[in-house]
C-alpha cells in the first residue's frame, strides 16, 4: 500500500487514469454507513492536474487520521467526505496540513519486518467539517486482547477489483467509498508488535485492501473504533493478507492526541 493512485482533474471532477494506491476489494458501496471515512488528495507539482490519493477517517471536525507514507508534509492536502463522484475541488474538499508521525520511516530495516514503521499521520483541517459522525480511537493494547478471526470492517476509496483476460489485468476504480468485512489474523511475531494482519480472501466472502486505500481505517467490526490504518500488502494482486499500522499503541495515541 506504499504506492498511490494517480488521477486526473478534468472539469472539476476526478477521473481515474492510472494506478496505484489501496482500497477495498470484494466490497460494496458504503453509502452513508461510515460518513466519517473520507478521501485525501495532494497535487503533484511536476504533473499539472494530477494528484495522489489516500483514504482516512475523521476523529473530530478538524482532525483526519491517515497513513504517514501518503503525502509530502511540505505541501497542502485536501480532504472530502463525499462518498462518490463527481467531486468539485472548491466545494467538496477542505484544505489541511499533513502531519506524519515524527518516527515514520520506510525501509529502515531489512526484510518485511523492517519495511515500514510508525506509518500514521494526522491532517489538520484549516476549517472545521462535520461529516455526520466521527471515528473513535481505541484503548491502549486493545488489539492484544482480541481473539483470532475477530471481525474487522474495511472502508476506503479506490480499486475495487480487476478485469482479467487479454493482457495485464486492468484495475476497476470507481472513486467511490466502499465497505467490506475482513478478519483479524492474530500472530506472535516481530510485525505484530506494530501491525495487524487481515485476511483478504474473496473466496471466503471477505474483502481486502488494494491500490487506493492507504490510511483508511480498519474498524472493530460493527463499531467506529479504529484498530489500525491501512499500510501495505505483499503482492500486486490485492489478495492474501494485508498489513495495517496499529493505532492502539501508546506512542501512536500520544502523537494523534498531540495534534
Amino acid at each position: 500500500m506504499r504506492t498511490k493512485l494517480i488521477v486526473v482533474l478534468v472539469i472539476s471532477a476526478f477521473v481515474a487514469t492510472a494506478t496505484r494506491v489501496m482500497t477495498v476489494t470484494n466490497g460494496q458501496p458504503d453509502g452513508n454507513r461510515h460518513p466519517y471515512v473520507g478521501i485525501a488528495i495532494q497535487f503533484i507539482p511536476d504533473m499539472p492536474g494530477f494528484v495522489t490519493v489516500c483514504s482516512g477517517s475523521a476523529l473530530s471536525d478538524d482532525r483526519f487520521l491517515t497513513a504517514a507514507h501518503c503525502f509530502d508534509p511540505d505541501r497542502e492536502v485536501f480532504v472530502s467526505y463525499k462518498s462518490g463522484p463527481p467531486f468539485i475541488l472548491a466545494t467538496d474538499f477542505t484544505q489541511g496540513v499533513f502531519n506524519p508521525h515524527p518516527d515514520w520511516c520506510l525501509g529502515c530495516g531489512p526484510g518485511l519486518p523492517g519495511f515500514d514503521t510508525h506509518d500514521v499521520a494526522v491532517i489538520s483541517l484549516n476549517a472545521p467539517r462535520n461529516p455526520g459522525g466521527f471515528a473513535a480511537l481505541p484503548s491502549v493494547g486493545l488489539v492484544d486482547v482480541l481473539p483470532m478471526r475477530t471481525e474487522v470492517d474495511i472502508v476506503g476509496y479506490g480499486v475495487q477489483g480487476f478485469v482479467r483476460g487479454g493482457g495485464q489485468p486492468q484495475e476497476i476504480f470507481l472513486f467511490t467509498r466502499y465497505f467490506a468485512p475482513s478478519l483479524l489474523i492474530q500472530s506472535n511475531n516481530v510485525q505484530s508488535v506494530e501491525f495487524i494482519k487481515l485476511t483478504a480472501n474473496p473466496s471466503k466472502g471477505k474483502g481486502g485492501t488494494c491500490f487506493g486505500d492507504s490510511g483508511g481505517p480498519d474498524l472493530l467490526g460493527g463499531t467506529n473504533i479504529v484498530l489500525a490504518v491501512n499500510s501495505y500488502l505483499t503482492n500486486g494482486n490485492c489478495a492474501g493478507v494485508t498489513y495495517s499500522n496499529r493505532v492502539d499503541l501508546q506512542d501512536v495515541l500520544d502523537f494523534i492526541n498531540g495534534i
